[in-house]
Parts: C-alpha cells; sequence; structure tokens
C-alpha cells in the first residue's frame, strides 16, 4: 500500500513538472493575425419576399408502364 500511495504522489509531481516547464528558446515564435475580408465584397442582398406562397410545380403527365 506504501508502494502505491508513493508512485501516485511520484506520478502527480512528475506531471505537475510536465506541465508547469518552460522550454526556454524552443518553439516556432510564430503568431496569430486576424485577415480583413476583400474591399469588393458585395453587400448582403435581401430575401425575397416571405409573404408570397410558393407557386406549385406544373404537374406532369404520367408516364405510360411498360
Amino acid at each position: 500500500m506504501k508502494k502505491l500511495i508513493l508512485a501516485s504522489v511520484s506520478a502527480l509531481a512528475l506531471l505537475g513538472v510536465a506541465a508547469c516547464s518552460d522550454s526556454g528558446t524552443g518553439g516556432d515564435g510564430t503568431t496569430t493575425q486576424s485577415t480583413n475580408p476583400p474591399a469588393a465584397e458585395q453587400p448582403m442582398q435581401p430575401a425575397p419576399d416571405a409573404t408570397k406562397p410558393a407557386e406549385p410545380a406544373p404537374a406532369e403527365p404520367a408516364a405510360p408502364a411498360q
């Protein structure tokens, strides 16, 4: 039982050191930046009139059975 507790404490300490360690000068040194939309972007067009009901599709004659 004593070995299990010691192993658990050691594992937690190792994870703590790994999570908090500083790699110093390592790393890629890249940064992120936002992008700007194109200047020629067209404004959104308003939606078609939603108060008009849609017209039903024209009925097509049924194909003859073969």
